[in-house]
């Protein structure tokens, strides 16, 4: 369980994408314009540029993509971007626009963008090939054609930064899964690739719950098996089908940089306007009822599995216990401060200095205490897919009736299913909404909550 991912390779894409919006708005001012507002100008153009960048996935370049792909890719962005610069003239009624300088201006940045789209494209495939960066290491299990094909592509196209480590034949005598586990622990795989035509379902089956529970990426060399599932993602490495079993929307640097900055904004907007004068009335009620420190630090695990500190109102005495077991209905620990903190979750509040400081996002798979992790992940299948993602102050889950005490394992098991649904079909409108349902379960107060 102690796997961590330690590369970079997710701030690459919005490095390009803020590259290119200094590129449109520096290139601008080598222009004679005539505009009257550059700030407009800048944020209208800044603005398009992104909302035709989501739209068209032009950051969506892959390490297997090839040139071809890209071409058509410029041709969309360039070409609509052109439509909305000169409908800036009408949008913002500039008359005295020179169309010559925005044209120059245009035919300027499409070079501009051009050129840096294929430079860091050719940059990023020689650091893979020749310096060995922004690398994976892949195993592949079965040994067909397609496997044969498969390997062939990850040893001879070192561009693409796939280090191939391991071949699994299922025909060895002394093939088993468990040895191909064991492997992946002990050499520190991120991806696992297999022929679905060599393994049975029960075989297939493992092979999922091994690699959500050990948060590793699993991919499918397919045949004429029927594989239904509506999350699969189709993807060619030159001419080889491969299939991803789990998309997950906040991989997408786009859909994390958003998620990150409605994080931002929306525990900025808490910390400013309630809890900088709601912490001190707080602080006075606690400290009035009993000894001991305004906020409670504990531990708990985060994204990749990575332990960080959550912070909450002490609502209970102090005790040496608070690590090890969760409140339960009538707990002698509750002050009767905190039982009010409690029900109405204020005592969840202080959590948004978790989130602005990156450990935490508002909505996401609520964080457990180490112990009860160690203990979930060996009980529970698929418990660490929820550390896909960040932990949330709220999450599906807690609008869904599993919040509070797990007094059951159906309780934790319904947790994960909900956190699963969520972390797959991410929306920033989904958080939103599980963000007023929070709310309003909190006004009209819960059952579990004690």
């Amino acid at each position: 369980m102690d796997y961590k991912r330690g590369r970079y390779s997710g701030f690459i894409k919005p490095l390009f994408a803020l590259v290119d919006l200094v590129l449109l708005n520096v290139t601008v001012t080598f222009f004679d314009t005539n505009i009257t507002n550059t700030y407009i100008f800048g944020i209208y153009i800044s603005t398009l540029w992104i909302i035709i960048s989501l739209k068209n996935k032009f950051y969506e370049v892959q390490r297997h993509t090839r040139v071809i792909q890209i071409i058509p890719l410029l041709i969309r962005q360039i070409v609509l971007f052109g439509f909305l610069l000169y409908a800036f003239i009408g949008f913002f009624k500039q008359p005295d626009i020179s169309r010559l300088a925005l044209g120059g201006y245009f035919l300027t940045v499409s070079i501009l963008i051009f050129g840096f789209k294929f430079f860091t494209f050719y940059i990023l495939k020689k650091y893979r090939a020749i310096l060995s960066g922004n690398t994976r290491r892949v195993i592949v299990i079965g040994k067909n054609n397609k496997t044969r094909q498969l390997i062939n592509t990850f040893n001879t196209r070192s561009d693409f930064g796939y280090l191939f480590k391991a071949q699994f034949s299922v025909s060895d005598p002394d093939f088993s899964l468990e040895k191909c586990f064991e492997y992946v622990i002990n050499n520190g795989i991120d991806e696992i690739y297999f022929s679905v035509s060599e393994l049975s379902n029960k075989q297939i089956n493992q092979l999922v719950d091994f690699a959500d529970n050990n948060l590793r990426e699993l991919k499918f060399i397919p045949d004429n098996k029927d594989i239904f599932s509506h999350k699969l993602k189709y993807e060619y490495y030159e001419y080889t089908p491969i299939l991803s079993i789990r998309n997950i929307p906040l991989k997408e640097p786009i859909n994390k940089f958003l998620k990150r900055l409605f994080d931002m904004l929306f525990a900025s907007c808490i910390i400013v306007f309630i809890l900088s004068w709601l912490t001190p009335l707080i602080a006075i009620l606690i400290k009035m009822e009993s000894k001991g420190p305004v906020f409670f630090k504990q531990s708990r695990n985060g994204f990749n599995y990575k332990e960080f500190q959550c912070y909450k109102f002490r609502s209970m005495m102090p005790n040496k216990d608070a690590n090890l077991n969760q409140a339960t209905k009538g707990d002698l620990r509750i002050t009767k401060v905190g039982r009010w903190l409690r029900k109405t979750s204020i005592d969840e509040l202080p959590q948004f200095f978790n989130v602005l400081f990156g450990d935490m996002s508002v909505v996401g798979p609520r964080p457990h205490m180490v112990s009860h992790t160690n203990e979930y992940s060996k009980r529970v299948d698929k418990f660490m897919v929820r550390h896909f993602v960040k932990p949330g102050i709220t999450g599906l889950a807690q609008i869904s009736g599993y919040r509070g005490e797990i007094e059951s394992d159906k309780d934790i098991i319904g947790r994960v299913k909900f956190d699963i649904f969520y972390i797959e079909n991410w929306s920033l409108l989904l958080d939103i909404r599980i963000i007023v349902r929070t709310f309003t379960n909190a006004i009209k107060g819960e059952e579990k909550a004690y």
